[in-house]
């Protein structure tokens, strides 16, 4: 390094990112007061200062520590001031500089110490003259990748130039190098050192420019249509912004945004994409374009991970269900026992429950009350009078109008991947040429296939096994074999008068004085009242017509309390069973009591119904004739069989009871159910016609106090029978004393509760020997 003068003290300016090079003429604008100084103190001198960039940008009040060791030493050509408390400098830059030290003593300004440099000669004259063709060729290079500079005329301007060392200085200065590679060529002071850095730096930045125009002309080669609907979509952007509709977004960022947003897995989330790239490449205004937009309108609404927790507190869940139902006890049990197991294992297999009862009996409640006791979301699905597959697995998504499943619509009502879904009335699920729907329900209540359900809609598996199934049937006759295998039967049975009666009190009361403005300081409705009702005017099972019996209460009464109002006497209205008809009518019902005498040829038989259980008296008449049974009472097949295998059964015990051969040959026997306006079928009057047949033909009288219920066969064994519950309440309302009960039907017996067991004499039978020891009372004897 040549040392050209002593050591100089020039004020000082600190440049943020700007490095000045020798031989270039510029200016830049100051505001810091100590750079304001620093031009001012130079403009009274020799109109020299030293400028030198800042390591850190950002410091506003850089020490020596935070300044680059070479800066320029320049000279003032002008200054100007302008408002803001700034001025505009233009300098002409001289020679390099080494910063030796800043005079901290000056706090006005930068007084620096430093040591003027020159540049270093010690390349031949063809060394310099290749560096300085080579040096040209890389400018020419670089500039060939920028149509900015060409415009510039950045070679032709410095291309007569035959100073190596100044011609780098003068192109570097007005090349897009970067500030940091500036400096680098400020500090070279020896030309060979600059020429290093020069090249090396232009071969970089040549390099990078090869590599961007190769990615520019590969992604220029995949602009298409897609490209200009994504610059027409930009525009339309900004049109809205300018319309004040920035909000409004289109449908395909609406698409791809709630696809960031959504819960899902990633398989899902590729198969949603794929389908948005083909919404996007659509006609909007084509058909094929609705279908797309309402198929991911559709996809992007199901809860596919997203689920809620259920609350496992067991003592919470029995107060609600204790709460909303009165009994039921086999069903609570049944809940509480799920709730346990989901308790001990966090995610148990969710069971698939099918209640089954007559109607009224709270099936549908139970299900809502479960979701409340779970926290879960509640769903309805009434399949009642369902006949097309598509109802449940969905229609194809090709053709405009197509939704999906009855399953998957409600999941997207849900919200969420786990609720409570009732599939209401299953048993009245029927068929047609369009389908199988039983077969259809069969993938969704499997626990082995559900777990990948697939909706001819959606086309995406749908994992159903965190759903909770609730069915709800009034017989399950009607379901197929394969469908019933898969759920778990709970018998939902008939209310007994007692529980009636506290359901009444409990529940229905309160809400139908509710639903009819009706407070209790208004209308009371006494026991005696609510027990009346329940015998004379509802015939059920369960307790709708119940409900609408003190419905009917409280609209009369709401009718009497605005008429007092008027006439301006407000009093209570008292219900009790006295007054009961002017408000309710002449009773409907009248229970079949039992007859009060022996009687030959009529037996009392237990029967199952929709509503309940009942009895019905069975009558045989003999007649002179040749031998043919007459069936009356519109029975069905299966009864008329029943009837006829019993008089088989007669027919063959006739030697025991000294029956004359030719009896069957020259009578008529003539069978006949009451209420022949009702339909009656069903396999359990086997052994109440065969008793009715004996009693008949051998005149002896059957106990009036006894029913009995069962099948028969040729050979006189009794058969077990279903309904029982609803048989025993029947009885036993109808002031029966003794029943006779198949000895298999055992223990169904045991599962009744002590309530409507009491007071009966139930005599289990395994023969018809059995039935009429205890049915027939002989010649001659006392009961």
């Amino acid at each position: 390094m040549d040392v050209l003068t002593p050591n100089l003290i020039l004020p000082a300016v600190a440049l943020r990112g700007m490095s000045i090079l020798p031989g270039t003429i510029i200016h830049f604008d100051l505001n810091r007061k100590k750079s304001i100084l620093a031009v001012e103190r130079a403009m009274t001198e020799e109109q020299r200062i030293f400028l030198v960039m800042q390591k850190n940008m950002e410091s506003a009040d850089p020490d020596y520590a935070m300044l680059h060791s070479v800066g320029i030493i320049a000279v003032i050509k002008q200054v100007t001031k302008l408002s803001g408390n700034i001025i505009r400098v233009l300098v002409e830059g001289l020679s390099r500089a080494v910063l030796l030290s800043i005079n901290e003593e000056n706090e006005e300004y930068l007084d620096a110490e430093i040591r003027e440099t020159a540049d270093m000669q010690e390349l031949d004259e063809v060394a310099r003259e290749a560096m300085l063709r080579y040096s040209k060729e890389l400018v020419e290079q670089y500039i060939s990748f920028s149509p900015q500079l060409k415009n510039s005329n950045v070679v032709g301007r410095y291309q007569h130039m035959e100073h190596l060392g100044t011609y780098i200085d003068q192109v570097s200065m007005n090349l897009p190098i970067g500030n940091d590679n500036k400096q680098k060529l400020l500090a070279a002071f020896s030309v060979k050192e600059r020429y290093e850095v020069f090249s090396a730096i232009l071969i970089n930045e040549i390099e990078v420019l090869q590599v961007k125009g190769a990615l520019a002309k590969k992604i220029k080669g995949k602009v298409d249509k897609n490209q200009r609907d994504y610059l027409l979509r930009e525009q339309m952007h900004a049109i809205r912004e300018e319309l004040g509709d920035e909000d409004t977004f289109s449908d395909e960022e609406q698409f791809s945004q709630a696809l960031k947003d959504l819960q899902a897995d990633e398989e899902v989330k590729e198969k949603i994409q794929k389908e948005i790239k083909r919404f996007k490449s659509l006609v909007g205004s084509s058909s094929e374009s609705a279908v797309e937009r309402a198929y991911l309108e559709t996809v992007l609404e199901l809860p596919w991970n997203k689920a809620s927790l259920d609350n496992r507190n067991l003592d919470r869940a029995e107060d609600i269900l204790n709460r909303d139902h009165y009994g039921l006890k086999q069903v609570k049990e049944r809940i509480l026992e799920f709730l346990a197991v989901r308790c001990l294992t966090r995610d148990g297999e969710s069971p698939i429950l099918c209640l089954v009862g007559p109607p009224g009996t709270g099936k549908t409640s139970i299900a809502k009350s479960i979701a409340e006791a779970l926290d879960r979301k509640y769903v309805r699905i009434c399949l009642g009078g369902v006949r097309d597959e598509a109802e449940i697995r969905g229609h194809r998504k090709t053709y405009v109008g197509a939704m999906p499943g009855r399953i998957v619509t409600g999941l997207r009502q849900a919200g969420v991947c786990n609720p409570l879904m009732l599939l209401d009335e299953i048993d009245k699920v029927s068929n047609d040429y369009k389908g199988d729907t039983f077969s259809a329900l069969l993938e969704v209540l499997d626990g082995e296939q559900n777990v990948k359900f697939r909706d001819h809609y959606i086309e995406i598996p749908i994992n159903l096994s965190p759903v909770l199934f609730i069915a709800t049937a009034n017989t399950t006759s009607t379901i197929p074999r394969p469908l019933l295998d898969r759920m778990e039967i709970i018998e939902v049975n008939s209310y007994t008068a007692n529980e009636k009666f506290h359901i009444a009190k409990e529940h229905l009361l309160a809400k139908q004085f509710e639903k009819n403005g009706i407070t209790r300081d208004m209308l009371s409705i006494s026991d005696s009242a609510l027990k009346n009702m329940i015998a004379a005017y509802t015939k059920e099972a369960g307790v709708r017509e119940l409900e609408r019996s003190i419905r009917k209460i409280c609209r009369k009464s709401a009718r009497e309390i605005l008429k007092m109002r008027q006439d301006g006497a407000e009093k209570k209205i008292k219900v009790t069973a006295g007054n009961l008809e002017n408000y309710m009518g002449k009773p409907k019902y009248s229970q079949n009591k039992v007859n009060q005498n022996d009687q030959v040829g009529i037996v009392r038989g237990l029967a199952w119904t929709s509503v309940g259980g009942d009895t019905l008296e069975i009558e045989v008449n003999v007649m002179p004739g040749k031998g043919k049974i007459d069936l009356t009472g519109q029975m069905g097949d299966v009864m008329k069989e029943s009837a006829r295998a019993a008089l088989s059964y007669v027919r063959s015990v006739s030697n025991s009871y000294q029956l004359p051969e030719e009896l069957f040959q020259k009578h008529d026997f003539h069978i006949h159910i009451p209420e022949g306006a009702v339909p009656k079928d069903g396999p359990s009057a086997g052994i109440t016609m065969a008793t009715a047949l004996l009693s008949a033909v051998t005149e002896m009288p059957v106990r009036a106090e006894l029913a009995m219920t069962g099948e028969v066969t040729l050979r006189g064994r009794v058969l077990p029978i279903g309904g029982l519950k609803e048989k025993i309440l029947a009885a036993k309302m109808a002031g029966i004393k003794t029943v006779l009960v198949p000895s298999e039907n055992k223990k169904d017996i045991r599962e009744i509760d002590e309530e409507i067991k009491e007071g009966l004499n139930i005599h289990y039978v395994e023969t018809m020997e059995d039935v009429l020891r205890h049915a027939l009372i002989a010649k001659g004897s006392s009961k």
